[in-house]
C-alpha cells in the first residue's frame, strides 16, 4: 500500500469512528436544535463565533442559515462575527484579541438571541469571554467543543464535545452537527 492510500484509508477511519461517536450527542443536538429554532421563531437571530478553521466553519453555518442549505426558503438571521476584519481589528487593537467577540456580543446581543461558539481546543479565551458577554445579556449560548472541552466546558447552555484530540477530525464532526442542524431547522420552516 502507497503512503497516501495509508493515509487515506487512516483518515477514512478514523473519521468514522468519531463521526459514529456523534450519536452520543442526540440529546444535546436536539436541544440545540430547538434552543436554534425557538431563537428564530420569535424573530430573533444567531451570533456565531470561531477562531481560524472554527471560524470558516461559523462563516459557513450563517451562509447556511442567511442564503439558504437545502432548499429555497425565507432568510434566517444569523450573523458570523468573525467575519468584518474592521470590527475584528479595531476591537483587537483597541480592546485585545480576547474582546473581539464579546465586543460583538455587546452590541449585537438581545436577550432571545442565541450565541453558538466554535473552539476545537477549548481553549479560546476570546471564546469564553464572548460566552460570558452573553450570559450576562441573557443571551442563550451554543458551544462546539474538541478535546475535553477545556476551559469553555460548562459555561454555555449547551455543549457540543467531540472527545477526540484531532483538529481535523473535530472539526469533520462540526460540521456534520451544522449541517444536521440546518436539515432541522428547514424542517421546522416547512411547518410554519
Amino acid at each position: 500500500m502507497s503512503p497516501i492510500s495509508s493515509n487515506l484509508n487512516r483518515a477514512i477511519n478514523d473519521s468514522v469512528r468519531v463521526l459514529q461517536s456523534l450519536k452520543n450527542l442526540e440529546p444535546q443536538v436536539t436541544r440545540a436544535a430547538d434552543l436554534i429554532w425557538e431563537c428564530l421563531r420569535t424573530g430573533n437571530k444567531l451570533l456565531i463565533c470561531g477562531n481560524g478553521g472554527s471560524a470558516s466553519d461559523a462563516s459557513h453555518f450563517a451562509t447556511e442559515l442567511v442564503v439558504r442549505f437545502t432548499k429555497d426558503r425565507r432568510a434566517l438571521p444569523a450573523i458570523c462575527l468573525a467575519s468584518d476584519t474592521g470590527i475584528l481589528t479595531a476591537a483587537g487593537n483597541d480592546y485585545g484579541f480576547d474582546e473581539i467577540f464579546a465586543r460583538q456580543v455587546a452590541a449585537f446581543g438581545v436577550p432571545g438571541d442565541v450565541l453558538i461558539c466554535l473552539t476545537t481546543s477549548g481553549k479560546s479565551k476570546n471564546v469564553v469571554r464572548a460566552l460570558q458577554e452573553a450570559k450576562a445579556r441573557k443571551v442563550n449560548t451554543i458551544a462546539f467543543l474538541g478535546r475535553d472541552g477545556g476551559s469553555t466546558i460548562g459555561i454555555a447552555d449547551i455543549d457540543l464535545l467531540v472527545k477526540d484530540d484531532s483538529t481535523a477530525r473535530i472539526q469533520e464532526a462540526h460540521q456534520l452537527v451544522i449541517h444536521v442542524l440546518c436539515e432541522i431547522i428547514e424542517a421546522q420552516l416547512d411547518k410554519i
